[in-house]
């Protein structure tokens, strides 16, 4: 059985703030309790400073990271004129595996553009419970823009994977960019409810999808993340034990 779910292209632009205020409310009404419940004991994780921080001028690895960013997603469609306005904006920050990038709960949010590695939204419980809503690498986004919209606290905490390099700034300064860029407002919008949609879809599975139908919805839908997530992190994105996933590989069933 597969299951996915689409954004649609004639979706409104507030769907973004829809989408996560409908998964928001989920979390906060224990909808989600079912899943927290078989999840492992916590793993404890430390917060750790950022290691390093620059300005893109500044950086010995500038020319590298300007064409990253003219890479990325969100900013590849942005003018010569577009990127030097937004350059002074950015601070590239160096992050090591378990750092955490943001916090669940602060009201202080940043927009991040990842540069390289690999990144992944968590969202724990009272009990300390961790469930992993997505990765992102590469030329990939990560935000808080719908909270910000909403005017909540961040339902969901950012956390390195790997060692990971990102371009982030305050998410107040990006706000007043995309309002003065009306189209790039409207792809980031609709790349903010294409992320959503994808989170809920991959909600909805954990429920629908036996234990290899959860791995092989992974490899169609992010077959280049398989061999580089390590694989404790990969079993509970899909709510499995390590040991399962790694029987399933032995057995030829993924």
């Amino acid at each position: 059985m597969q299951f996915d779910l689409h954004a649609s292209g004639q979706a409104s632009l507030h769907c973004p703030v829809i989408i996560e205020a409908a998964f928001e409310l989920a979390i906060d009404r224990g909808q989600l309790s079912p899943y927290f419940d078989r999840l492992s004991e916590p793993v404890p994780r430390l917060v750790q400073p950022y290691p390093s921080m620059s300005s893109v001028p500044d950086h010995p690895d500038r020319n590298i990271i300007r064409v990253q960013l003219a890479q990325n997603t969100v900013l590849k469609g942005m003018t010569a004129a577009q990127s030097a306005e937004l350059e002074p904006h950015l601070l590239i920050v160096d992050g090591q595996k378990g750092d955490s990038l943001l916090e669940q709960g602060v009201h202080d949010m940043e927009q991040y553009f990842i540069l390289e590695g690999i990144l992944k939204r968590v969202v724990t419980n009272q009990e300390a419970k961790e469930m992993i809503l997505r990765f992102a690498d590469e030329r990939e986004m990560e935000t808080s823009y719908a909270a910000w919209r909403l005017g909540t606290p961040t339902p969901y905490s950012t956390v390195c994977v790997t060692r990971v390099r990102v371009a982030k700034l305050p998410l107040t300064d990006w706000v007043a960019f995309l309002e003065r860029h009306n189209e790039i407002k409207q792809s980031f919008e609709y790349s903010v409810m294409e992320l959503m949609s994808e989170i809920m879809a991959h909600t909805i599975t954990l429920h629908l999808l036996d234990a290899p139908g959860r791995v092989k919805r992974f490899l169609r839908k992010h077959p280049e993340l398989f061999e580089r997530i390590p694989k404790k992190e990969l079993a509970s994105y899909l709510n499995l034990s390590a040991e399962t996933l790694s029987r399933l590989k032995q057995r030829g069933k993924i």
